[in-house]
């Protein structure tokens, strides 16, 4: 499936659930079991098959988006930048998902995007790069 912004993001941002510049973002590494549904996974709990690994620690890294408007198309973009994870040993890295973390439970964690990698990736103890993600969204 494509990349996408999940639809509940939009609403919990309005909501002060999500705030660029002050929620603690993080990504999180899943394989091709992960099913994704754009409509009714909200939550970090509705996610299923992180991957496990030498370094990789669940939950997934912390990341500092940023975000732009554009006022001539009328556009707003959220950039999650570059991350690596150093000395990584897994198989199947096939999704980035990224969510706010609430340092609680996984059903307090708001999920923002999945970016699917197109294909399986692996790590034997040398670092994985993911690179930097950019959603967009319009209002007319």
């Amino acid at each position: 499936m494509a990349s996408f912004v999940y639809n509940s993001a939009i609403k919990d941002a309005f909501l002060g659930r999500i705030i660029v510049g002050t929620s603690v973002f993080k990504t999180m590494l899943v394989t091709v079991s992960y099913v994704e549904n754009q409509d009714t996974h909200t939550t970090r709990a509705n996610i299923t098959s992180e991957i496990s690994g030498t370094n990789y620690t669940s939950g997934g890294l912390i990341i500092v988006p940023t975000l732009t408007q554009d006022l001539t198309t009328n556009q707003t973009k959220i950039i999650f930048p570059a991350l690596t994870w150093s000395n990584l040993t897994a198989t199947g890295i096939r999704k980035a998902i990224y969510y706010v973390a609430n340092g609680g439970a996984a059903s307090g964690d708001y999920l923002f995007a999945i970016n699917d990698l197109g294909a399986d990736y692996s790590a034997s103890g040398n670092s994985f790069n993911l690179a930097s993600s950019e959603f967009t969204q319009t209002l007319t």
